[in-house]
Parts: structure tokens; sequence; C-alpha cells
């Protein structure tokens, strides 16, 4: 449901297959806390996006929310396992959801874990969750499976094919691959700005990359 605070807020489009959509996500979670900015997590399947059945982003007619779990490949198992159990941890409240996102994402490229059920485990106990309600919430498979409905139509209908893409509260919307993980908050707004100024700047800058 859309609200007037919605006008205020930059969604954050992530899969957790992806470092870089951590480290995006790592950056927004230092600037809503330390600098009071406001973002929202949406989901975004990098297994739907780069599938051969969706030649068309804007298209798709293979949806990851409609696979059975258990089914597919490695990557599609833990990415549908991590985006449910992301949609049961969100049932708490927002800021669950932010604890339990970054609990997965942090076990899964500072530890190396493998997005399992036991990891999922242990980010609900790291993220502070009540494991009774998240299980009753998990269970709920249909209500999961409507919510990342909705993310995977939203990343759909904007053409996003990457992570993180930001979109800004004015509609601008851009993926941006961050280099390394920033933590320190002047740092984190420092580069922020620079991101929204190039969005702003009517410049048409598409792509920046750099040689290795």
């Amino acid at each position: 449901m859309t609200t007037v605070a919605d006008a205020t807020v930059t969604e954050v489009f992530f899969d957790f297959l992806c470092p870089f959509a951590w480290r995006g996500v790592e950056l927004a979670d230092v600037l809503r806390r330390e600098r009071g900015l406001s973002f929202r997590l949406r989901h975004f399947s990098l297994v739907q996006g780069n599938h051969p059945e969706n030649p068309d982003r804007k298209a798709p007619t293979w949806w990851l929310h409609e696979q059975p779990q258990g089914e597919g490949g490695a990557h599609q198992q833990a990415s549908l396992r991590s985006f449910l159990a992301a949609g049961a941890a969100a049932e708490q409240g927002e800021e669950a959801g932010w604890a339990f996102t970054l609990a997965l994402f942090r076990a899964r490229f500072e530890r190396k874990a493998e997005l399992d059920e036991q990891t999922v485990q242990d980010a609900v106990r790291v993220a502070g969750l009540d494991p009774e309600r998240f299980a009753t919430d998990l269970a709920d498979e249909q209500a999961r499976r409507d919510a990342l409905a909705g993310d995977l139509r939203a990343s759909s209908a904007l053409g996003v094919f990457g992570t993180p893409t930001f979109v800004l509260p004015d509609g601008n919307a851009a993926y941006l691959r961050f280099s390394q993980l920033v933590r320190e908050a002047g740092q984190a707004e420092q580069l922020w700005n620079l991101y929204t100024e190039v969005l702003h700047s009517g410049a048409g800058i598409e792509t920046i990359k750099r040689p290795r």
C-alpha cells in the first residue's frame, strides 16, 4: 500500500546472492541510522532476470515466486528460500526486517555460509526475532509468495537488471556497483551524495566501469 511517507523513501532492490547488493544494503543501513534517510528493502531476483525464458526483463514469463521450493538449481533454491524468509522476518516490523536481512547477508559474505535452512535460523537468532512467530509467518507460504510477487513485478516494471538498484523518491533509478564495503557514516554520505548528484545532473550517464 502506498502512503504519504513513501514520497520520502528510496527503494533498494537487492538479491541475497549478490555481494554488491550486500554492500548497497549496508550503505543504506548506515545512512538510515546515522543520517536519518529512509530506505525500503525490495527484492529482485537475479535468477529470474537471467532466466533463458525471460529475454525481455520487462515482460518475464518465468517468475521465481511461482517456482516450487526445493526445485531448480542451487542458486534458485537459495534465492527463493532467502526471499521468503526475509518476508517472514519483516512481519515482525521494519527494524526486524532490516536486522534479518543484514544478518543473512553477513552470514553469506563475511562467514561464507550457504543460504540454507541452518543459516536462515542462525540469522533469525542473530537478528533477535521471535522464532515461533517467524516459523508461523514463514509457514503462511502463500502470503510470503504474494509479497515477493509484488516486489518482482515492481522490479520488472522498472526494468531492473542488477543489484543493488536504488529508486529515489522522485523516480530517478540506477544500478550502482560498489567496489568496497562502506560502514563509516561520513564516507557513506559522501558516496550517496555523489550518486544522487549524478542521477539528477541530466548528464545521461548510463555506465561507468573501470578497467581491471
